[in-house]
């Protein structure tokens, strides 16, 4: 971790869901540092989106940059859809309740309490390195239905996810609680 101040550190984060639903993982890494992952037997590739990026807040102190290549969660972020759901007491646009509100409440009331939190999005199987890294190391705890957590770069790695495609597994479409139609289904991973 990084406590020096004024020092920004960087997290990749990611999801996995064999199934949508089905089982499920979620991993954060530090590049050159420590990296965390766990599981869900029952779950959505959002709900491990929205974990990945939640357990890497609550497990890293100072000033971080959360990279994703989750639009649903950078995109709650960057065009703070969180404001109109907690002004319309989390309903979406269409008045029905914000999906997966049990992780958005405690991520985003953690991000604004902090307020040394950023997201930036990377694009999924792009040949980013460490958003390979943490795409296997989701996958892995997904199939094995376990947590990992270390100190230093992982030295053993599952297999990437099967399709290879990311988000793009199943196609997109419109999210409810997206007033412009600017959110996209993430579909499953493997």
């Amino acid at each position: 971790m990084c406590d020096a101040v004024g020092v920004t550190t960087v997290v990749y984060t990611d999801g996995a869901c064999s199934g949508n639903p089905g089982p499920g993982g979620w991993a954060w890494a530090i590049p050159d540092g420590a990296f965390a992952s766990g599981a869900d037997a029952h779950t959505t590739n959002q709900r491990m989106e929205i974990t990945a990026a939640l357990e890497a807040v609550r497990s890293i102190a100072g000033p971080l940059t959360v990279v994703s290549d989750s639009t649903y969660v950078v995109h709650c972020f960057r065009d703070r859809w969180y404001e109109g759901w907690m002004r319309r007491g989390w309903r979406n646009s269409q008045r029905r309740p914000v999906a997966n509100r049990d992780l958005w409440e405690p991520l985003i009331s953690l991000v604004l309490e902090r307020g040394d939190v950023s997201f930036r999005w990377v694009k999924g199987h792009s040949g980013d390195p460490m958003n390979d890294i943490v795409d296997r190391l989701a996958v892995e705890a997904a199939t094995a239905q376990a947590e990992r957590l270390g100190a230093a770069p992982p030295t053993s790695l599952g297999p990437p996810d099967a399709f290879g495609t990311g988000e793009s597994a199943i196609g997109r479409r419109s999210w409810p609680d997206d007033p412009d139609g600017s959110e996209g289904e993430q579909g499953t991973l493997f």
